[in-house]
């Protein structure tokens, strides 16, 4: 039996102790049908060109695990941005875990899915918002048929979250092979502000496999800073599937940082429903021995007066193989948008390599748009003149390389964030830099 067989007859037993009266039991049918229809992506889609899953889709992974595994704060401390005060919804092999968890319900709701799924005072905000942002391809389907734990967070009218919100996904190692299917639902009101850090990370080399949705609903005037964190092991692959829809005046960044995991597939997709919109997607991507990271990204400007802006720098070693396929839209009645999109990558190894397919499709008349992408390697005269300086080789690369990631870096909100990359970055390079950017 193939993994999608596997799957749909999994589904099957997983619809047997459902509750009928769920809202969500007509919309997990269509989309169990969807994903039976479809199934896996092949690189004879176009949106899949340059990515195949076939390696990863050959394990015998558990759809559910077989058992509970509780962890130690000390056993996962290192992988929390622990030096800052912050709400935490953590959860080990798709389960929650209550004792490493801070949750609220002061103001605002940092909670659990299935408590928002199977309590009354939630069904509202579910009915208006659940499902209503993600298309309907076969790998976001998939995680709908399954959708029944991740983190709900709504943040009401006005409401400024004072700390950071830490989503944290842990795979134990339990299970010799196993599958999970996080859903998050982020609904921010108008006027309020809210920053979060996700991660999903491994703790054995057993082989992982992760089909992660998020749906973030900015309103009016909402303002959004959210960091991904990925440095997964070898043997763990992530398909990271976010959609944020964006009204009036709102303001949405995502900063994606990917330095490990066999595959990772990062499906961003912004949706500009109103005026005065700011979009910002930045992401750093350093990898090497065998690994793939595909970003895989859309801006659609869908009213006028609005902007985005892409930045993505990629560096390359081994046999490492890059992907960037960003898309960007602009209606016919999205005069005076300003977008801009870059895709930057540096190789430096003659085996990596990089895929880079930037779009613009442009209805309108009166915007400012532009994309663009460069390939290459480090700069010789920029080497030659550090090594003159008394700087090591090894050191004088990492620097080039820290300075090529620095205006991605510049732009983060949170100090903590930023040593912590700083510190993976210089990590990746094999280098200590006495400096933080």
């Amino acid at each position: 039996m193939d993994l999608k067989d596997k799957i749909v007859s999994s589904y099957l037993a997983f619809e047997d102790h459902l509750d009928d009266n769920s809202p969500l039991h007509d919309i997990r049918n269509q989309a169990i049908k969807t994903f039976e229809e479809k199934g896996f992506p092949t690189k004879k889609e176009e949106a899949w060109k340059y990515t195949s899953l076939k390696s990863i889709l050959n394990q015998d992974y558990s759809v559910f695990p077989k058992q509970e595994n509780a962890l130690e704060y000390r056993d996962v401390k290192k992988y929390f941005i622990h030096d800052i005060d912050s709400y935490k919804i953590v959860f080990v092999d798709g389960r929650y875990s209550s004792h490493l968890s801070q949750t609220t319900h002061d103001g605002i709701d940092v909670c659990l899915m299935s408590s928002a799924l199977s309590k009354p005072k939630y069904r509202l905000v579910i009915e208006n918002y659940f499902n209503k942002a993600a298309t309907k391809d076969s790998l976001s389907s998939l995680n709908t048929a399954f959708a029944g734990e991740g983190a709900y967070i709504h943040i009401r009218k006005n409401k400024l979250v004072e700390k950071p919100i830490q989503i944290l996904h842990f795979c134990s190692g339990n299970e010799s092979a196993l599958m999970l299917q996080p859903r998050n639902l982020i609904v921010v009101d108008e006027n309020a502000h809210v920053q979060i850090i996700e991660r999903h990370q491994s703790l054995t080399d057993n082989p992982v496999l992760t089909n992660s949705v998020t749906e973030i609903f900015a309103n009016k005037r909402a303002i959004v800073d959210y960091y991904k964190v990925q440095n997964d092991r070898e043997t763990a692959s992530l398909i990271d599937n976010t959609f944020i829809s964006q009204k009036q005046e709102s303001h949405c960044s995502v900063h994606t940082f990917s330095f490990g995991g066999k595959l990772t597939r990062n499906n961003l997709n912004f949706f500009q429903k109103g005026e005065r919109i700011d979009s910002t997607l930045k992401g750093v991507t350093i990898i090497g021995n065998k690994q793939h990271v595909d970003h895989n990204t859309l801006v659609h400007h869908i009213e006028p007066n609005c902007e985005s802006h892409q930045d993505y720098k990629g560096i390359f070693g081994d046999n490492a193989t890059g992907v960037f396929n960003g898309k960007v839209v602009v209606e016919k009645e999205a005069q005076k948008t300003n977008a801009f999109q870059a895709n930057n990558n540096i190789l430096i190894s003659d085996k990596a390599s990089i895929n880079t397919k930037p779009q613009l499709e442009i209805f309108a008349d009166d915007v400012k748009c532009s994309h663009g992408c460069t390939i290459g390697q480090l700069d010789e005269s920029a080497m030659f003149y550090m090594r003159s300086r008394g700087i090591p080789e090894k050191e004088a690369k990492a620097l080039l390389m820290y300075a090529f990631s620095n205006n991605i870096l510049s732009s983060v909100k949170i100090p903590e964030i930023k040593q912590r990359i700083t510190k993976i970055i210089a990590n990746k390079l094999g280098v200590k830099i006495g400096f933080d950017l």
